[in-house]
Formats: C-alpha cells, sequence, structure tokens
C-alpha cells in the first residue's frame, strides 16, 4: 500500500485514537507491500469484529471524496513528508498527520517560542505580552499557540502586528472557528502565519481535542513560556508536556494574590525559569 494515503485515511476516515493512529503507522512502515485488506486483515490492532466495516471504510469513494475536500481547503501533511518539524517527530505519540493553511515553511524554522496562557487574561498578562513580543520578533523567533481567547489571541495579534511569524495549534477542523471572536483573527493568520490541526474538516472543538493540541504546542519548540494560568488550568498541561519532552518551560512570576498567577508561581517553585526579561527567552531557544 501506499502508506502516506493510508495514514491520511486513517486519520480522515476514523474515530481511531491518536495513540492508536501512531501504532498504526509503526506497524504498517515495516510491511509496505501489504494491501489496506492485507494488513487490516492480519494486525492485531484492530478488534476482529471491526475489520469489516474498516476496509470497506477505508476503500471507499466517499472517504477519498472526504480526503479532497481536505486537500482543497489547506493541504495535509503527514509523518512520512519531508516539511514534517523535527522536534515534533521526537515527541511521544506524534501526530501522524496534520491538516494545514497557510506558510509551512514556518515549520522550518528554527527558532521557536511557545507562549500559552489563561483566557481570562488580566491587564497585568496583556501587558506583559505586547512587552515581550517586539523583542521575540526582533530576534526573529517564531511564536506558536492555540488561537484560544486571552493570552492565545494576543500573542498571536501581538506577532503580526510586529510583522513576525506565528504558527496557531488549533482543536477542531480547519473550516471551524473556535471560539467564534477570533474568526478575523484567524483568516489573518492563514494569511500571514500558519494554521495547523490535527482534526480533518468538520471536527469539532471537544474537550479532549485541546489536551492533544497541547502537545503538538509543546513538541513544535524548544521551549514554553505561560504567561498567566490558574491552578490545574490547560496552560499548565501544555508546561508539564514540554517538560516531559525534555523541553524549556518559562513562567512570568506574578502577584501572590492573584489566581491567575497561581498556575506560574507553582511552575517557578518546581523549577520553571522565571520569565523577567527578554534574555531569558532568548537564552533558552537559542
Amino acid at each position: 500500500m501506499e502508506i502516506r494515503d493510508f495514514l491520511i485515511r486513517v486519520k480522515v476516515g476514523t474515530n481511531l485514537g491518536i495513540k492508536k493512529q501512531y501504532q498504526i503507522y509503526q506497524e504498517i512502515r515495516k510491511s509496505p507491500e501489504l494491501s489496506i485488506a492485507e494488513w487490516i486483515g492480519t494486525t492485531k490492532l484492530i478488534k476482529e469484529s471491526q475489520k469489516d466495516e474498516l476496509t470497506a471504510t477505508l476503500q471507499s469513494e466517499q472517504l477519498t471524496y472526504e480526503i479532497q475536500i481536505n486537500e482543497q481547503s489547506g493541504g495535509i501533511l503527514t509523518i512520512l513528508d519531508e516539511m514534517y518539524p523535527k522536534l515534533l517527530r521526537e515527541i511521544y505519540c506524534p501526530p501522524t498527520v496534520l491538516f494545514y493553511n497557510g506558510n509551512l515553511s514556518l515549520l522550518s524554522h528554527q527558532r521557536t517560542i511557545a507562549i500559552v496562557g489563561a483566557g481570562m487574561m488580566t491587564s497585568y498578562g496583556e501587558q506583559a505580552i505586547k512587552c515581550l513580543i517586539p523583542g521575540v520578533v526582533a530576534n526573529q523567533l517564531t511564536t506558536v499557540s492555540g488561537l484560544a481567547k486571552g493570552v492565545d489571541a494576543l500573542v498571536h495579534e501581538a506577532t503580526l502586528a510586529n510583522a513576525g511569524s506565528t504558527i496557531a495549534v488549533i482543536g477542531n477542523g480547519l473550516d471551524i472557528t473556535y471560539p467564534k471572536q477570533n474568526a478575523q483573527l484567524q483568516n489573518q493568520i492563514q494569511k500571514e502565519g500558519l494554521i495547523l490541526s490535527e482534526y480533518p474538516q468538520g471536527a469539532r472543538p471537544l474537550r479532549h481535542h485541546f489536551v492533544e493540541r497541547n502537545r503538538i504546542i509543546a513538541g513544535l519548540t524548544t521551549a514554553t513560556c505561560v504567561v498567566e494560568a490558574r491552578k490545574n488550568s490547560g496552560s499548565l498541561i501544555t508546561a508539564s508536556l514540554a517538560l516531559t519532552e525534555n523541553r524549556n518551560v518559562l513562567a512570568i512570576p506574578g502577584s501572590i494574590f492573584s489566581g491567575n498567577s497561581q498556575g506560574t508561581n507553582q511552575l517557578i517553585a518546581a523549577g520553571a525559569r522565571p520569565l523577567i526579561e527578554l534574555d531569558d527567552v532568548l537564552e533558552e531557544v537559542l
């Protein structure tokens, strides 16, 4: 079989989880001579009761049409492609397929920084981002964030406003905007930066998608910076994933009386580097 095509068919045509998708990739690359039907018939990764239905689905004309729709709306990048980022390939359970809109060459940038934080951003977080981003851009760092409301959105906006490069990793299909208030920003990033998604057209912004999305944000960069985060926030998951992959983590310290700084202060107490000035970022990235 053509392995690249098979990976895309599994991604678009099934509801198999990301771990199962990666296990399939690891297995089929060892037996590229098998057809789809032959591989499904022999693999232990698929339950016997599901094999006939899966074979029919993966070979259907309807699935071929759905893949074409995804290709026409942007582009498809697989783990087999030359443009697939080396850093991302190194993480636990890397995405086998990514859908994109925009400038794919941004993935080849060597100097990147993930900047994430609270959705309910305070004026302190806003001030910190607006102070930090011009220096980040001036030093030719590409920013990576999640296009969520609050910190994420402002990171993308400030990067573009300073004529910098930014990558947004979203937790739904490229044809969907979430949150709705970011529709104009998402369109601007598609034109001036890069939008990435692990999910095909029509995929809704489900809660578990954002946890999965966070591993991509952390995996694309050598360092992750958390601007503001409440205790147990999603940004802390991103930071934890970065640490798991032996990537650098920075956090902007805040008032002990601010709920939005509980998470960042905890990160610093646990060993994250306090982000006090631009040089802190540059030393962790360059």
